[in-house]
């Protein structure tokens, strides 16, 4: 073989080549150093089965032989146009000058065997009559325990999350082949096919229980039973992309795809914002992400590598979905809040209540509209998470209507002249609940319901003076625990959630004595 080894590698000096003649054998090259025989034998099997493998670790390359012409020509075909990625290498294939492998009883040669018996034993099955060498065992073990499909469910789903934006997220860890999105249980869920189970359990290691967007959209994944995608339609819910040819159907793409090629750059690149519109997005500019906090980028999504072509494509998606305000949320961070009840609400009140959400700057009554207010929080994320949350909820006997306002920021009374308290300046408030990169406070937003969590609360205090303190304002208590593990947390339950909501805006910040100020917030969980 190792005139493979010769004739082949001799003409591949520059990156742009042709891939030649069409040959069953399919020549990988730039492969990374510590590369293994199963990673690379994933390559091949969602195009049909590896038949023969030679590694030439030497020379970061290896040849892959399929067991037809056809399945070469869709392999090589497939990755021009997608470039595969191992480990944050490209890879590059193209035809071999030869027709087929012929391999020798090298020690190089044995592990590739027994690695690709092994492979073969479990995608065709079983594992029962295949002896694995203990080389191969390292490589093919962690494989056959697990599955290649992922299945992915968003929790948080503040932000519409596109077919695109998830292939964008998991192809920095492979080649993504398939992907399948669908709602069950009032969740957004995907399942999504990689070329090898390694790959598949890198990614759920990797983004298990990272955020999308800061905040919000947190993907919960897990391994799934399947082990290959069946894909019918390429559309705006399902994709495969080893089969360009497949019919849309009926759905219509969600976004245009010429658009989406240019948002989505290659993974880890921060790329310009396609879309001239939406100016929530800074200037031109490309730049390796390498651990670099740009700004004006969530940091969750920075760290998924999503940056502004991501949020871009969200913004397209949400306008298509008539969320018309995340088009600007990353810029628009003022909200107009309608429909108040001007004898009980303060700026003070809607400081505490949107505050929940994100750190309120500036809050102003109108003066002539005192059921209007204007509420600037300081970013964009935040405005479309208390929107998103508080639009439609009942405050002082009325249901809120909030949405994004036209308003860049919210403009503080000029001197000397009198607005009679309905504009204030929060921003140097010590509680703003965000203030911290990374807050914990971040993993805590929740919708406004009936129960509330209370924090800090001193050791001398107890349920009867809990109880009494959330009754003394009028509302009912229904029922209250403290935390088993931890005394100064509790959850109080109240008799509904405009209780609750009023409740949480006056005694959220309550000296309970001790300079313990109670810490109050919307609970997911009931009594």
């Amino acid at each position: 073989m190792n005139s493979a080894n010769g004739n082949d590698s001799k003409k591949f000096k520059g990156d742009v080549r042709s891939p030649g003649v069409p040959s069953r054998v399919v020549h990988v090259r730039k492969l990374p150093n510590d590369i293994n025989e199963a990673e690379v034998i994933g390559l091949g099997l969602p195009f049909g089965k590896v038949t023969n493998l030679l590694m030439l670790k030497g020379k970061n390359q290896a040849f892959l032989e399929l067991n037809s012409e056809e399945c070469a020509q869709t392999m090589v075909s497939y990755y021009s146009s997608v470039t595969p990625v191992i480990r944050n290498h490209p890879i590059y294939m193209q035809y071999s000058t030869h027709k087929e492998l012929k391999t020798d009883n090298s020690p190089n040669q044995v592990r590739a065997q027994a690695a690709l018996q092994a492979v073969n034993a479990l995608h065709g099955g079983g594992m029962g009559s295949v002896a694995i060498s203990a080389d191969a065992g390292s490589m093919a073990g962690a494989a056959a325990a697990q599955s290649p499909v992922l299945r992915v469910i968003v929790e948080n789903l503040f932000y519409p999350v596109t077919l695109d934006v998830l292939h964008q997220i998991f192809s920095k860890f492979g080649t993504v082949l398939k992907i399948i999105t669908f709602t069950k249980n009032n969740q957004f869920q995907a399942l999504i096919q990689y070329a090898d189970a390694m790959t598949a359990q890198h990614a759920k290691m990797s983004l298990d229980g990272q955020n999308i967007y800061n905040a919000c959209c947190t993907l919960r994944i897990s391994f799934s039973k399947l082990t290959s995608l069946n894909v019918k339609y390429n559309n705006d819910k399902s994709r495969d992309y080893t089969r360009p040819d497949l019919p849309t159907a009926d759905s219509q793409p969600s976004i245009d795809h010429q658009t989406m090629a240019a948002a989505f750059a290659a993974p880890g690149i921060i790329s310009a914002s396609p879309y001239g519109g939406a100016h929530a997005f800074p200037p031109t500019f490309a730049i390796q992400q390498a651990g670099l906090s740009v700004p004006g980028i969530p940091s969750a999504l920075a760290s998924l590598g999503v940056g502004h072509s991501g949020m871009a494509a969200a913004a397209a998606a949400a306008s298509r979905l008539g969320l018309s305000g995340l088009a600007a949320a990353g810029g628009h961070n003022v909200l107009l809040v309608s429909n108040l009840n001007p004898e009980s609400v303060t700026p003070h009140c809607l400081f505490i209540l949107f505050g929940v959400y994100g750190d309120v700057m500036r809050v102003k009554i109108l003066f002539n509209k005192k059921e209007n207010a204007l509420i600037q929080m300081s970013d964009g994320t935040q405005a479309q998470l208390a929107m998103s949350h508080l639009n439609g909820q009942r405050l002082h006997g009325r249901a809120m209507r909030v949405t994004l306002s036209k308003h860049t920021t919210v403009q503080l009374p000029r001197e000397g002249h009198e607005d009679q308290g309905l504009t204030k300046d929060f921003s140097n408030s010590p509680l703003h609940r965000f203030k911290k990169p990374g807050s914990k406070n971040y993993s805590n937003i929740f919708p406004p319901s009936a129960t509330l969590h209370l924090s800090n609360i001193p050791p001398s205090v107890v349920e009867d003076d809990l109880r009494r303190l959330f009754a003394s304002s009028g509302a009912t208590v229904k029922a209250f625990k403290f935390f088993q593990k931890d005394r100064k947390m509790a959850l109080i339950q109240m008799g509904s959630v405009e209780e609750a909501i009023e409740s949480l805006i006056e005694f959220h910040n309550h000296d309970l004595g001790e300079n313990h100020h109670l810490r109050v917030s919307f609970s997911k969980s009931t009594i």
